[in-house]
């Protein structure tokens, strides 16, 4: 990847998350001990399918995300009607596959919380019968989900988005399945490229202190130690913070580093941004990079200087990335909803094609299409365990690109990096850098269910041979040049 040309066409993305309280439940608990509540799980008839959205806290903006990319997935590959044409959470009905019907039962709210997950999963098994999960959205809740799809065997959990890895590589339930990749996966390669071709040798990690901004940091520092880089600060805010002045405090300033990775995300991606501005100094975009989070809106307040800046990928591949089967897939988007307010557009009416380009749909989506082909190569839900089976076994078709589980039941996909630039506009846009193809949780070799999680001490800073180092896909303007 030495040496590439910078594409020229791309899409914004991720706008900051706000908050939305529409389509909540009152988040109370089911009242029913984990022992004692539901009993065995019912599939005789059908999949009574539940989906754990996120209404409230740092990513509430999502919460129509997390239904729209399943509910897609539905009308594209079941044959369901969505119920209104500017809302997802209005749901879908007539989904069927091979004679096994669909019906959703309920949607949870959460708000970034195990407690509050967990109230919910409960409240969709438990009380309304849900045999089929899809969710949750976040990190922390990922774990917690994960831990109590162990102690219920026969339901059916595909993950939604959530991003930890612990919920995979450690908790090793066999029925919970993530069809994307970890936190860490999504940064595969962004070290690389800024030690190999940024000349970056020394850099300073700031991450959100949760399991999320742990495991995205740990994918970072992993490549950029993997391959000869040193990272001399670890800082990690709260979740959740909103005065980031006494975070920022402890980096290091930018005559002591070549460069930041910033892995703050949700409500405070700008807020923790504007803090290192007015604490040391306008921001330079060939000294700043980031995960999922660093998007072309924060140009919006921070001006274009942030230009320049390279971003770790996500569960869809760069805008300016475009094939048949991406047009097609977005395109169902718009045919299927007049509009959906969702984060990406600040929750104003915005094209839906806008939401279902961005990971936090896509996610949700691509769970959407796991359960209809698991379900396919099952031959129906009389037997849990038969589907268990079938899901483990999938290599899914999906638009922007094939998706395989590992042992754990995790996805080994490809990941895109792309970079800022100011276009021929003068507006900052996202374009994409290069490809990784292939990268699993074990992230060449680093991660096993034996090593520590992700923390704010793990992983030590040492050089590790990593399969991609150097073998990048590069990407000219929008076209991977394999």
């Amino acid at each position: 990847m030495r040496n590439m040309k910078r594409p020229r066409r791309t899409t914004a993305v991720l706008a900051a998350a706000v908050m939305a309280l529409v389509g909540c439940s009152d988040g109370g608990s089911s009242g029913l001990p984990a022992d004692e509540g539901g009993g065995t799980i019912d599939t005789s008839e059908g999949v009574k399918l539940g989906i754990l959205g996120q209404c409230e806290g740092p990513f509430g903006g999502f919460h129509e995300d997390t239904v729209g990319g399943t509910a897609l997935a539905m009308v594209n590959h079941a044959g369901a009607t969505v119920e209104s044409a500017t809302s997802a959470l209005d749901g879908f009905s007539g989904a069927e596959v091979d004679g096994t019907p669909i019906e959703l039962v309920g949607v949870g709210c959460g708000d970034d919380t195990p407690d509050r997950i967990i109230e919910e999963v409960r409240r969709l098994v438990e009380q309304l019968g849900a045999n089929v999960i899809i969710g949750p959205l976040s990190g922390d809740e990922g774990i917690a989900v994960a831990e109590y799809a162990k102690e219920h065997p026969d339901l059916t959990v595909l993950a939604g988005i959530s991003g930890s890895q612990e919920q995979t590589l450690q908790v090793q339930a066999p029925n919970y399945f993530r069809f994307y990749g970890d936190g860490a996966i999504w940064n595969a390669g962004l070290g690389d490229v800024l030690h190999h071709q940024e000349g970056w040798d020394d850099v300073a990690v700031i991450a959100d202190d949760y399991s999320f901004g742990h495991t995205s940091a740990a994918g970072f520092i992993a490549d950029f130690c993997g391959v000869g880089g040193n990272v001399t600060a670890r800082v990690f805010p709260p979740l959740g913070t909103t005065d980031y002045s006494s975070y920022i405090a402890q980096l290091p300033g930018p005559d002591e580093v070549d460069g930041y990775f910033w892995a703050v995300g949700g409500t405070g991606t700008q807020a923790a941004l504007e803090a290192f501005v007015n604490a040391k100094g306008d921001l330079s975009g060939d000294q700043h990079a980031g995960n999922l989070f660093f998007n072309p809106d924060l140009a919006q307040s921070l001006g274009t200087d942030i230009a320049g800046a390279y971003v770790g990928g996500f569960a869809t591949l760069p805008g300016d990335v475009t094939t048949p089967a991406i047009e097609e897939y977005l395109a169902s988007a718009d045919a299927t909803w007049e509009t959906l307010a969702g984060g990406v557009s600040g929750n104003e009416p915005a094209p839906p094609s806008t939401a279902a380009a961005f990971g936090f749909f896509y996610g949700y989506y691509s769970a959407g299409v796991a359960l209809v082909r698991g379900l396919e190569a099952a031959g129906g839900f009389d037997d849990p365990e038969v589907l268990h089976q079938s899901l483990s076994g999938l290599t899914l078709e999906l638009p922007y690109g094939d998706i395989s589980l590992d042992e754990n039941r995790s996805g080994i996909v490809d990941v895109g990096l792309s970079r800022l630039v100011v276009d021929e506009n003068g507006e900052v846009v996202q374009e994409a850098a290069a490809i990784i193809p292939g990268v699993d949780q074990s992230f060449g070799g680093t991660f096993s269910p034996d090593t520590p999680a992700p923390s704010r001490d793990f992983p030590a800073c040492e050089e590790r041979d990593l399969p991609w180092e150097g073998n990048a896909i590069e990407v000219v303007d929008g076209v991977p040049q394999e």
